[in-house]
Parts: structure tokens; sequence; C-alpha cells
């Protein structure tokens, strides 16, 4: 194995007792999942599970989601062979709290997952520890932003990480702002991304294997800087990408001017955002080439038909719409929140194509059901299956989105050095102007879509007469009952998802032993409970 290559081992671990889940009783988007019944699969037939997951990849990036000149052939035929969902969400615009969301089925709000810094506990649940519960080994191939150290022991059998130059050779083609913008850097097969499906590739090649594997794939594209190796970065022209969604709009939530003034995007050029573009689709298609020699690789070793492929992202990326790029943290438009959602299982249907709305976290009830794992905790996750296999969804469903921090939790917002000095702006911003992050929620339904913040303004959108938000329509007399339908919707959701309770139960009767006086000084305690 190449020596710039770092491979972490850990140890297994105990896991908690099986409880029952909740069975939904109400409106669909504002109740606990089902709990997965046992599965119809013997026992030995699961699967494989591959989770692709390019890093800040929007939907409609990819020619399979309607973009007219991006090259995407393996996503395209994946999406062929097997099932896409055209209307996926995810919980949180930026990583962490994304993954933490797509892991334990939770939003962001029932535990405060709302920072790059609070990751996933031993004491909370994640799909990869009920995946290694039921039997599997769980490798873990990129980046971490979803678990805490400690909980790496009793989820995953292996990680790893390479140590090769994330992004060559590249520099800022525009120094003075913080467009993200660089140049190309280096060889295809010699980034990160590519020596982590090399570790990928090795364990599809072992060939005595008496257990079902899950390998996570986290990529670092197409995440900013906007850099891609060489013979990808001319791939698209600056002069062949459409119109982008114009900067300056009226009614926008403040951050928008805020970012354009402190990142000095208001002094680059339609031209310059248009080069953004074109080097964000060639990322997309640098990370389609990397989806073709993994799903070579599972062809090459014969493992194809017996393995789950499912891609998706965290989230999207502004990439020059609104004249903004990258994300940011109570950003809510359609392209950080809409991201692919592919699947291609053993028995699926094949050309499947749901237009409901679903959510990203579904995938951990998903892969649930697939292993035959059981979850014990209450969550709001639900599984794609029956719509892989040619069902009908849910279209009454709706999506809902969280972002940004509240102003008295300094613990949540990104310290000064976080990611470099290409952030710094973003971190002066948000650490000096505290109301462009305020506290955010989004419930998008097919047609329209409403977001209240705590603080600044609200938006409310016709997705079917405006699908690029650019008409907020808040407190229009003529949208008065769909905004209420729509608050009503946000306020069912928070009533049904926040205060989850644990299935595990503390006892009510005194413990065995009592303090004594000397322990409790100021207590009070009756003297005859004291001295038992």
């Amino acid at each position: 194995m190449n020596r710039r290559l770092f491979i972490g081992l850990t140890s297994a671990g105990a896991f908690g007792a099986a409880v029952h889940g909740n069975k939904a009783q109400a409106e669909a988007e504002t109740v606990p999942a089902n709990t997965p019944k046992s599965s119809k699969q013997s026992k030995g037939s699961h699967p494989n599970i591959v989770i692709f997951m390019p890093d800040e990849m929007r939907a409609d990036s990819l020619a399979c989601y309607g973009n007219p000149i991006t090259k995407t052939p393996n996503f395209d035929r994946l999406s062929q062979e097997g099932a896409r969902f055209a209307n996926c969400h995810v919980q949180f615009p930026v990583c962490a709290a994304s993954r933490c969301a797509m892991l334990t089925g939770w939003p962001t709000s029932v535990r405060g997952h709302r920072s790059l810094f609070y990751l996933l506990r031993p004491e909370e649940p994640n799909l990869f520890r009920y995946l290694r519960k039921a039997g599997y080994d769980v490798f873990w191939f990129g980046k971490n932003d979803a678990l805490a150290t400690q909980s790496f022991a009793d989820s995953v059998t292996r990680w790893g990480e390479s140590r090769a130059a994330s992004r060559g050779e590249s520099r800022d083609l525009t120094p003075g702002s913080y467009s993200m913008l660089y140049s190309a850097s280096g060889e295809r097969r010699d980034t990160k991304d590519y020596k982590h499906l090399q570790m990928a590739f090795d364990i599809f090649e072992q060939k005595e294997r008496d257990r079902p594997f899950c390998v996570f794939l986290p990529l670092s594209q197409p995440h900013p800087p906007y850099t891609v190796p060489k013979d990808f970065y001319d791939l698209y022209s600056a002069k062949d990408i459409p119109s982008l969604i114009p900067a300056g709009l009226p009614k926008k939530p403040e951050f928008h001017d805020a970012m354009r003034s402190t990142y000095g995007l208001n002094k680059l050029s339609e031209e310059t955002f248009r080069q953004i573009r074109a080097v964000y689709y060639a990322q997309v298609s640098y990370s389609d080439w990397l989806l073709g020699e993994l799903r070579e690789s599972l062809e090459k070793n014969g493992i194809a038909h017996n393995t789950a492929l499912f891609v998706t992202s965290d989230h999207g990326d502004y990439a020059g719409d609104y004249g903004l790029v990258e994300k940011w943290p109570s950003g809510l438009e359609d392209c950080l929140t809409h991201v692919p959602m592919i699947a291609n299982i053993p028995g699926g249907k094949g050309h499947v194509v749901a237009n409901n709305m679903i959510e990203m976290y579904d995938l951990m009830q998903t892969c649930a059901d697939l292993a035959g794992a059981r979850i014990d905790h209450t969550h709001f996750s639900r599984s794609l299956l029956p719509q892989i296999h040619g069902a009908s969804g849910d279209p009454q469903r709706a999506a809902f989105s969280e972002g940004g921090y509240n102003e008295y939790e300094p613990q949540c917002f990104e310290p000064a050095g976080a990611g470099g000095s290409m952030y710094r702006g973003k971190i002066q911003l948000q650490n000096k102007n505290t109301l462009t992050v305020a506290r955010s929620s989004m419930v998008r339904t097919e047609t329209h879509k409403l977001i209240i913040r705590s603080q600044g303004m609200q938006e409310l959108y016709d997705l079917t007469a405006d699908p690029n938000e650019t008409q907020n329509l808040i407190d229009q007399p003529s949208y008065s009952e769909i905004q209420s339908n729509l608050q009503t919707k946000l306020l069912r959701r928070y009533l049904n998802t926040t205060g989850i309770a644990p299935m595990d139960k503390d006892p009510r009767d005194l413990p065995p032993f009592y303090p004594t006086r000397h322990d409790l000084p100021q207590s009070g305690w009756h003297r005859t409970i004291l001295d038992s």
C-alpha cells in the first residue's frame, strides 16, 4: 500500500439492547418512523452496502437531474439501472450537522447537532453501529465530520484517511477576494479521493469473507476550493455556462449582501462567476469518473450483483448563484438543500424515478432494512425500499431543513483558524454579525417553500412559478393561506421531533447507598435517611 496512506484500526465495542421504536400514527412528516420489521431476506443473504458520498454536490449538477451541459455518464447509468429520487433534501446545509442527521434519522434540533464541532458521541445511536451489531464489517475511507473520536471503536471496523496532498499545486486565482476559485490541481490518481477509493478496492478484492460489508466513501470533491485535476479542469468553458441566478435580489436574507461585501465577491465579474461554475461542474465530472472506477472494481471482483450502491451528498453549493460561493450555515435555498439520491440494490426494479419529497436521512432506515438491522431509538427516517422496488411514494410528504446558530451559543460558531485562510472571511462575518447566521427552519413541499428565522428576513416562494427562488412572497395577502398551512406543518414538525426520550429507563428507587452528612453538609435531608 502507498506509504502516504494511513489506515486506522479500531476494535469492536459493546452495543445496547434492542427496544421497539415508534409507529407512525399521524401526519407523515411529523411522526416517528416505523421500526424495521424482521428482514424478509434469509440469514446470510443480506447484501453488501456501499455509500458513495461526494461532498457539497447539488442535484442539478447531474445530467440525470436535468443539467443540459454536464457529462456524468456513471451517475446517469446508475440512475437508469436503479432508482433516482428527484426531490431529496438535506436536514442542514453544513457537512457535520447533515451527516449526523443521516446516521441517526434525527433532525439536527433533536440533540443540537448544528455545529462542525459537535459530532455523534458514544451514548448516541448511529447507523454504522447498528450495521456492526447486525453482523456487518464497516469500513470508512475518507474524511470524518460525523463521529466523535470515541464513537469509532464500536461503529467502524476499519477506517482510513490518505495523507496525499488534497489540492496539489493549485493556487488562488482571485487574490483579494474569497472566491475560492483555484487553478488545476495535479493528476486524477494522485488525489485523496482516489487513494480512498483504492482502500475500498482492497476490501472488494478479498475473496474469503464470511460477513457482509458496508463501505462508506465520503469524498472531498466537489467541495471548494474550486479546483480539480488538470485533465478535468478545462472540461467546461465559462462561455458555455447558462445564466446564473442573479445577485442583489430584493427581500433576500441579510447574509447575501454581507457575504458579497465581506468576501469581496461584489468586485468579481459575471465571467468569474461563470468560471467558478465551470470548475464546479468539472469537479462533479471528476466525482463521476471516481464512481465509474468504483463500479468497475465491484464488477471485476464479482460482487456487484450482491452490493447495494447508494449515491447522495451532505448538501449543495452556491457555485455562483446569487453572486455567492460555497454555502452558508443559515442558507436554505434549493441549491444548498437539494441533493442527489440514487440507489441500485440487488433485486431492485430499475428505471425508477420517484418525484415525491424525501429527506436525505431516509438513507439510515433504508440501509438498516437491507441489512436486517433493528433500530433501537425513536427516529424520523423512512425506508426507501418500497419505492426502489417500484411502489409509489407519499405525495403529501414535505421536506424539512434547519440552519444557523443562536447568538448565545458561542460554542457553535466556527473559531478563528478553522479551515485555513480560505474561510477567514466566513469566520469573521458570522462572529461579527450574528444576525447573518440566525437560527432558521425550512419546510418545502413540491410546490412551495417557507423559511422562518429567529431574526431577520423570512422567506416564502412559489416554486412552480419561481423555481430559482427570486421573488420572496412572505406576508403577501394572496399567499396568506399557503403561508399559514406551511407554518402549521413546521410547528407540528417541532412538536413531534423535539424532546425525544431515550428508550432505556431509569429506576425511580433511591440508590442502594446514601451519602453521609459530611458529603452533603447543606443538604437538609432528614437524618434517618442520611444515616441509613
